[in-house]
């Protein structure tokens, strides 16, 4: 009985993948509680080891951000350049509107009076 129950725990133990198996849960760990020198070295070394990642992983997670706003940036400088010409194209039509309306106002009222002299 007790080698078919050894057997069944062994066959569990195999087929457990080894990351499942690790006890030892990353993070920071109180190191005074450790009496022992190795033990608290290893302890700090584990907690170091620990920071260094968040770090780097940080590090890297806003670089990404940044990077992402960055080109979000060059591209609303581009949409306000395009912007910036269309409203310089615009008020261009507009003034060249306003300058042909202008030439052809007195054309037009020149006419017209010279028009009612006449039929009088």
């Amino acid at each position: 009985m007790r080698l078919k129950l050894f057997a069944a725990v062994l066959a569990l133990q195999i087929t457990i993948p080894a990351e499942l198996r690790a006890q030892d849960v990353p993070g920071i760990e109180i190191c005074t509680a450790e009496k022992a020198m190795d033990r608290r070295t290893s302890c700090l070394q584990s907690n170091i080891d620990f920071l260094q990642k968040t770090i780097t992983k940080l590090s890297a997670d806003h670089q990404q951000k940044l990077d992402a706003a960055n080109r979000q940036i060059e591209a609303l400088k581009i949409a306000v350049a395009g912007l910036q010409k269309v409203i310089t194209d615009l008020q261009a039509a507009q003034k060249q509107m306003t300058d042909e309306m202008k030439k052809s106002e007195p054309a037009k009222g020149a006419t017209a009076p010279a028009a009612k002299e006449g039929t009088k």
